[in-house]
């Protein structure tokens, strides 16, 4: 049944021909356009060191090109959503998909890093665009529990997507430079544009006159933040990627600058917990059939749980190793792949006619999360101190848990 949190009173129906895609043509089509944002971080992240040097950039300015994109990622989230709701989730697609290729091109013939932090800023509109969209489709079609199912093996596409974006990155990089990476990313636009315009259909049912409009707005997002599931699953997506930032910024100068590692070597050690985190889409599969969606989180969460368990021991170490990087990341990376899934299913379903809203919201709160940390790493990984990067992630890992067994196991289960 449907909360009154999604009254939407002037929905209309959509005049436009809507499909009902296959639960296989959405888990593609998910998987394809939210990993627009895994490959706008992981393909560049191998060479943020060498654009840092390239560019005659400090760490500080270095880590902007991930927090400014992170930032209007967010933001953007707040914009596109309700437009979605109101015109419907093609048009978006295709304008934000289209800003992110021209943003790409863009950063690759930037001339110093203010440059490329601004295009970098826009390319977070763009993929703000196809995230909300990808996540609004996944309400438009599916009930929370089918939703999650197939969230996951579109997380388990992504998830490979996310394997070969930093060793293609690094590779890439080693051979042609920094901006042969956003080269890159302008061509795999292109290729998504092309998708979006001849594959993906039209999946909203109806729309909204007012979704637009400031003060029906503001409604639908204090309807949508009152509600105690939306708080409790977002609160989890929030903790639960906050600690998936903190590998993306922080790893790199870690097991580069620190351990020695090779731009290749960084990518494939990045891979490798992409790899896991596909282990762990099947697995989540298995127990959303057995126990469902709390259920699942809350077995889920043991892994969060021992991975804060690793990192906090490794924050008292005197000195680092690439397993004390690598193997709390594979454990942390199990769980994640169980909380992204039932997350952000949990989190837009209460709201079958404003998942745009809802989706956006949810976006923006993420977003501001891995701001914050890559904001607060660009600061304390200055210090040379990796144990401020372990003492990070097993916070985040702890909270993650936390959540969990607190917030989510209360009001996680509230009917829709």
């Amino acid at each position: 049944m449907s909360s009154p949190t999604d009254a939407a009173p002037n929905a209309t129906s959509s005049s436009a021909v809507i499909a009902t895609p296959s639960p296989v043509t959405m888990a593609i089509a998910l998987a394809l356009l939210l990993a627009t944002q895994v490959l706008a971080t992981d393909v560049y992240l191998p060479a943020l060191p060498m654009l840092a040097r390239d560019l005659s950039a400090a760490m500080p300015a270095a880590q902007a090109t991930m927090s400014a994109f992170v930032l209007t990622f967010g933001l953007a989230q707040l914009l596109w959503g309700p437009v979605a709701d109101r015109f419907g989730r093609r048009p978006v697609l295709c304008a934000g998909v289209a800003l992110f290729a021209l943003a790409s091109l863009g950063a690759a013939l930037a001339s110093d890093v203010s440059a490329v932090i601004g295009w970098r800023a826009v390319q977070g509109i763009g993929v703000a665009a196809s995230v909300v969209c990808a996540r609004a489709m996944l309400r438009d079609v599916f009930e929370p529990q089918r939703g999650a199912h197939v969230m996951s093996h579109a997380l388990g596409g992504l998830g490979l997507i996310a394997v070969a974006a930093p060793v293609a990155g690094g590779a890439i990089a080693a051979v042609a430079g920094w901006r042969s990476t956003m080269a890159l990313l302008a061509g795999l636009g292109a290729g998504l544009l092309a998708f979006v315009v001849w594959i993906v259909p039209e999946t909203a049912r109806t729309r909204n006159p007012q979704a637009t409009q400031l003060r029906a707005l503001l409604g639908q997002l204090r309807r949508t933040m009152a509600h105690p599931a939306f708080r409790a699953w977002t609160a989890l997506v929030c903790a639960s990627y906050g600690g998936l930032m903190v590998f993306l910024t922080g790893s790199s100068f870690l097991l580069i600058e620190q351990l020695g590692l090779s731009m290749w070597e960084c990518g494939l050690a990045v891979g490798s917990n992409s790899l896991v985190y596909v282990a762990g889409t099947f697995a989540c599969r298995r127990l959303l059939a057995r126990y469902g969606l709390v259920g699942t989180v809350q077995r889920g969460a043991m892994f969060s749980a021992a991975a804060g368990v690793v990192l906090a021991w490794a924050a008292t170490q005197p000195t680092t190793s690439v397993w004390a990087v690598v193997l709390p990341q594979w454990i942390f990376a199990l769980g994640h792949s169980v909380h992204q899934a039932c997350g952000q299913a949990g989190a837009v379903g209460p709201f079958p006619r404003a998942a745009g809203v809802a989706s956006a919201l949810a976006g923006f709160l993420l977003a501001l999360t891995a701001t914050a940390v890559t904001l607060w790493l660009g600061v304390a990984l200055s210090a040379n101190r990796p144990q401020i990067y372990f003492a990070t992630l097993a916070t985040m890992a702890g909270l993650t848990a936390l959540i969990a067994w607190t917030l989510v196991r209360r009001h996680g289960a509230q009917p829709t």
